[in-house]
């Protein structure tokens, strides 16, 4: 009898969990499958299935306008890329890699006899400056990155895996 109970509690709490909106699936995370940059619009979404799940003001690089051309132009390049890799250590709170420049970022530079740059991340602030990011992010102020706070990063850290998708609009 016991065991036809707890069978009816169970049935009847999962029966609540369907119908309720699944708060059990709460602990399930989520995982973006694409990242979506407006740099006029000086935003970044982070896309599931095409929906917005969260959306971060952002820093970027002190020369805004257009892609980027070469190394040390402080440009945000634009375009199609993926996150490729990920930094717990590096100048700044941990960083997500995007994989500028790609074949045709290569050849333009090539054809105009310049380097195209690369180590283009998204970012946390400077290390030892994370209290700064109140203020920080007003100014675009990266070498041509794309700048968070410390608290967002660590939320893009965790919904971010690698390999996903970023595009970058003017």
């Amino acid at each position: 009898m016991k065991e036809i109970t707890s069978y009816r509690i169970a049935l009847a709490a999962g029966y609540l969990v369907a119908c309720l909106g699944a708060p059990a699936l709460a602990d399930v995370p989520l995982r973006v499958d694409t990242v979506e940059v407006y740099k006029s619009a000086r935003k970044m979404s982070l896309l599931v299935q095409g929906k917005a799940l969260h959306t971060y003001h952002i820093a970027l690089g002190a020369q805004p306008k257009g892609h980027k051309q070469q190394e040390g132009d402080e440009r945000t390049p634009e375009g199609k890329y993926v996150l490729d890799y990920k930094q717990m250590k590096s100048s700044f709170y941990k960083s997500i890699h995007i994989s500028y420049p790609n074949a045709k970022d290569r050849a333009r530079a090539q054809a105009a006899g310049v380097h195209p740059g690369g180590s283009i991340m998204i970012h946390g602030q400077a290390n030892g400056f994370g209290w700064l990011g109140g203020v920080t992010q007003h100014f675009n102020w990266t070498d041509g990155c794309i700048a968070v706070t410390n608290d967002e990063m660590e939320e893009i850290w965790k919904l971010v895996p690698l390999g996903t998708s970023i595009e970058i609009f003017p």
